[in-house]
């Protein structure tokens, strides 16, 4: 903050400082931090010095057009390139001093002065959280938007960094002293605001800069969302793939004008391999590809059933191309060895039977990797450039809502309230966006459900998210799918939810979150053999997404199928070994088979992946109470104590009394459950953890008033 107040400073009086590094900011005895050595700052048109002559990065500098100006590690793009800087080249080498303080090295580096400037000019730095488990989302944000290789990315001034830094710092000091993140309603980047309408999120300041942050030119986010998806290896490699081709196959229809491409084929992907998991992937990429496509305004996109035919059969692009009367036909191949996947697509121009695009993937299935190439930036812009205003914004909100996606799907109370940020982002970029609405209304709805917010309060703004989606577009999968987890989980509205989860299907029999959902739903209303069934369904749709392999385990694990249960889990592990929801129902499996050791070894395990989580450490004290552990009791005081201060779900604090044996204690805090409409009370009848309370009166009370017995 000191040097962003210095930089601040020193640009309103029109001074660009140029050599901003960590021999450069000095802090005094008392505390205070000082920027120094405005040397390169006083350079006249043509005076020449040497900055660091003893150091391997130093560069001789003039200030003639096309001269390198500064220290190579911490230069700007524009900086290593020769070109004219304005008060932005600071606000970037600031962000490399950020990240080195961080991290402990340099984000550009290399063997020589040219390593060290191809890397400034064409790579990305590795994520901060690589070499720091510290790292809030909100910092690791700031960073990187200090970062944009263009300048029209990064921070405008030195103000705006500040008033970041500010609002992170303050937000830091409040959990800090109250053990939990500020309050709703409270001025801080991605924490929950709940607002009088569908989802908000922070104040009209933040929203304010948040919009105009992602209405700025931001060729690089693509190729950037595309890297971090296949890095993290999770379910949004696919989506950040289908991504990126929808990238390219816009820009070929844009940039070679309508009549040259108006129209694609996505043929079926050949499966290479032999065995059934590739052909699984193959289909699942292809159907992304074919959604992503469908979002380019005025691309005529053949449907599945045309290319159907075409499925596991030797094909000319052309040929068919001229048969479905297309002008561009996509194909792939995909092909495992191992862990090794490996995934070549190719696109085809039929009319002047030439090849626009071709590119080969290789990633890890269990690990993390990246893929051989990324988009250029170059090429983004020329897309963007073609495209009208209501198309731009269309796109936009679409590449959000798949960032979104992603952080939805880690599940923990952080990574949901910044999915809400780029959902309210796509919103406000389109607020004709029905997707992006859908996307909200599935956060509220999780962050109850992972007990970071009251019912009371979250459940209402997701059916109001939904409905606007609804609204906007009738025939949404998405929408109804979030309504009907509302209704399920927050109306026990039994007969209700089943009809919007069957019609979401019907919609969309290929929207994986549908079937995950509907298939809990089924276990719920004891059906648990066609909940098995749906929760398949959801992992052959979706074979590398996390939660749709650890939501199979739940259901065996609601089916009393314990074995199948632990085996998923670890099976689900395997794909990344830092998924809390796998450790802990892997836990819980573990403990109805009174493997109690292994339970609380899980479920320590999500306790604390999922950053201290209130009701991972309630299922983790159930564990130690049907051990005999005492530490059950002393973890039941702690929640007790932290329900007085922020929300802890009346439902957790009862299972644990249930573990105890203190049947009148649980008895109260599942009427306070009740009362607040937790939704966890939907698996009263399936839950093994609350089998010792069932022969008691009161619990059939409880099954009654909930819907779930006349």
């Amino acid at each position: 903050m000191h040097v962003a107040g210095a930089l601040a400073a020193a640009h309103e009086a029109g001074i660009i400082h140029r050599d901003i590094k960590p021999e450069n900011v000095m802090v005094r005895p008392d505390g205070l931090v000082k920027v120094l050595d405005f040397g390169l700052a006083k350079l006249t048109e043509r005076h020449v010095r040497i900055v660091d002559a003893e150091a391997p990065t130093a560069i001789k500098v003039q200030t003639d057009p096309g001269t390198v100006i500064g220290t190579v590690s911490y230069m700007s793009p524009e900086q290593a390139r020769g070109l004219e800087v304005d008060a932005r080249t600071d606000i970037f080498s600031l962000g490399v001093v950020l990240s080195e303080l961080t991290t402990g090295r340099r984000p550009f580096d290399g063997l020589t002065t040219t390593d060290i400037i191809l890397a400034i000019v064409d790579k990305e730095p590795v994520p901060l959280s690589r070499h720091s488990s510290e790292v809030t989302v909100e910092f690791q944000r700031i960073v990187d938007q200090a970062l944009r290789k263009h300048r029209e990315e990064r921070y405008q001034t030195a103000k705006e960094l500040l008033a970041d830094l500010r609002d992170l710092k303050q937000a830091l000091e409040f959990e800090a002293k109250w053990g939990r993140p500020a309050p709703m309603g409270a001025d801080r980047r991605g924490a929950v605001t709940v607002t009088s309408g569908p989802a908000a999120v922070g104040t009209a300041r933040q929203r304010e800069r948040d919009t105009k942050e992602m209405q700025a030119p931001r060729t690089t986010s693509s190729a950037e969302y595309l890297i971090s998806e296949i890095k993290n290896h999770k379910r949004g490699f696919f989506s950040a793939l289908a991504l990126f081709v929808l990238v390219v196959v816009a820009v070929a229809y844009f940039s070679l004008g309508h009549e040259t491409i108006d129209s694609v084929a996505v043929l079926p992907f050949v499966n290479a391999s032999t065995n059934a998991t590739s052909e699984e992937l193959s289909d699942s990429i292809t159907d992304n590809i074919f959604n992503s496509l469908a979002q380019v305004p005025n691309l005529k996109l053949k449907p599945r059933s045309s290319v159907a035919r075409y499925r596991g059969r030797e094909t000319d692009p052309e040929a068919v191309g001229r048969e479905l009367k297309v002008h561009s036909v996509l194909t792939g191949q995909v092909s495992q060895r191992g862990e090794d996947l490996s995934i070549n697509l190719e696109l085809v121009d039929v009319a002047h039977s030439s090849v626009l695009w071709t590119e080969q993937y290789k990633v890890k299935v269990a690990d993390s990797a990246a893929v051989q190439e990324e988009i250029s930036r170059e090429t983004s812009e020329k897309l963007r450039l073609r495209l009208s205003g209501a198309e731009k914004k269309r796109l936009e909100a679409y590449q959000l809502c798949l960032k979104g996606r992603r952080y939805w799907g880690k599940r923990t109370r952080e990574e949901l309230q910044q999915a809400i940020k780029y959902f309210q982002q796509a919103a406000d970029t389109d607020p004709k966006y029905a997707p992006a609405y859908a996307g909200l209304a599935d956060c509220y709805n999780m962050l109850v459900i992972y007990a970071a917010v009251p019912p009371k309060m979250a459940f209402p703004e997701a059916k109001a998210a939904a409905m606007k989606a609804l609204s906007l577009d009738e025939r949404l999968a998405e929408a109804h799918t979030s309504l009907a987890y509302a209704k399920w989980k927050c109306d026990w509205d039994w007969k209700g939810a089943e009809r919007d989860f069957k019609r979401a299907i019907e919609l969309n029999p290929n929207y994986a979150p549908a079937h995950q959902f509907y298939a809990s739903f089924l276990a719920t209303v004891g059906r648990p053999d066609e909940a098995i069934d749906e929760a398949r369904k959801t992992q052959k749709l979706d074979p590398l997404s996390l939660i749709s392999n650890a939501d199979l385990a739940w259901n065996y694990y609601l089916a009393r199928k314990y074995d199948q249960a632990i085996d998923q889990g670890r099976s689900t592990l395997e794909l990344d070994p830092k998924f809390f929801p796998a450790h802990r129902y892997l836990g819980l499996a573990y403990e109805q088979k009174a493997m109690y050791a292994e339970a609380v070894a899980e479920l320590s395990k999500a306790a604390d992946l999922s950053n201290g989580s209130a009701q991972m450490k309630a299922t983790l004290a159930h564990a130690y109470a049907m051990a005999k552990n005492p530490e059950a009791r002393k973890i039941l005081l702690e929640l007790e104590e932290a329900a007085e201060q922020r929300y802890v779900s009346p439902y957790d604090i009862a299972t644990i009394y249930a573990a105890l044996g203190e049947k009148d204690q649980a008895f109260a805090w599942l009427e306070k459950a009740y009362e607040e409409r937790s939704g966890w009370l939907a698996y009263l009848q399936v839950n093994p953890i609350l089998d010792n309370l069932r022969p008691d009166p009161r619990f059939a009370s409880l099954v009654r008033r909930i819907g779930l017995t006349p």
